[in-house]
């Protein structure tokens, strides 16, 4: 994880054990994700969204570092949501602040899912960074 918000208490998430699928909406194809493999990076929780879309080339906003300090990772998990650990009270306090909310919101740095099932996730188009500084 790239930090840690001190106002917020952990999460207990039970990680994936099995391979799933994540289909990004509007995507042909979706990717494999390898429990052995994760957590991938520092984005988010272990096992986050955020951590397996940042991993697969997918740039998601993310101006806290994925600490649950902003709803700039809002994502929307059409399919697959009952795999996902429950929104912590934190995590819905900062969804109030996300344009565009629905009842499968979530943000990918606090979404887990545990390989129960496929995911399908969509970005919110109003949350696409069109533009990308290469990173040096």
């Amino acid at each position: 994880m790239a930090g840690v918000n001190p106002y917020l208490q952990p999460t207990a998430s039970q990680r994936a054990n099995r391979p799933f699928r994540v289909l990004l909406r509007g995507q042909p194809e979706p990717f494999e994700v390898d429990p052995e493999q994760l957590p991938y990076g520092r984005d988010g929780e272990p096992g986050s969204l955020l951590d397996i879309l940042m991993h697969h080339g997918v740039r998601v906003d993310h101006a806290c570092g994925g600490i649950c300090s902003c709803s700039t990772c809002h994502v929307i998990v059409r399919r697959g949501g009952r795999s996902c650990n429950a929104a912590s009270e934190g995590e819905e306090d900062m969804l109030d602040t996300a344009p565009g909310l629905t009842p499968q919101s979530r943000l990918a740095c606090q979404c887990v899912p545990n390989g129960s099932e496929d995911i399908e996730v969509e970005i919110p188009s109003w949350n696409r960074n069109q533009v990308r500084e290469d990173e040096f």
